[in-house]
């Protein structure tokens, strides 16, 4: 319970405050809005997808989603830092996947399931 919010000036009756005392600090919306952010832009929401899928190199998800190398490696930059994904090295390549948390695993869940309400499309496979 977050005692910091001062009692309401108006009592409308729907026992609002026990919400109010119940939400989470500023703080911790900070650290959701900084996840969010993470994956508003379109192109690193396209790889966070695409690495939720599969395992691959920077070579071949630049191919996969149009962008050059480096663009790739940018994005791939910011989505580890933020920790929604995680890097291997293999001989000479290195190869990039989704974290295995429950985080990313939720996030994961959200992106479909807002594509299938707000994207619908036929031919899915």
């Amino acid at each position: 319970m977050n005692d910091n919010y001062p009692s309401l000036p108006h009592d409308h009756g729907q026992g609002v405050e026990k919400h109010l005392h119940a939400m989470p600090p500023a703080e911790s919306f900070r650290t959701l809005s900084d996840i969010y952010k993470q994956l508003g832009d379109e192109s690193r929401l396209r790889i966070f997808w695409l690495l939720c899928h599969c395992e691959e190199c920077v070579i071949n998800i630049s191919s996969m989603v149009g962008m050059t190398s480096p663009a790739v490696s940018h994005h791939l930059k910011q989505l580890k830092a933020g920790g929604l994904i995680e890097s291997s090295r293999h001989g000479k390549e290195v190869y990039y996947k989704a974290a295995d948390t429950e985080k990313t695993r939720l996030l994961h869940s959200m992106i479909e399931s807002m594509m299938e309400i707000a994207c619908p499309w036929d031919d899915r496979p």
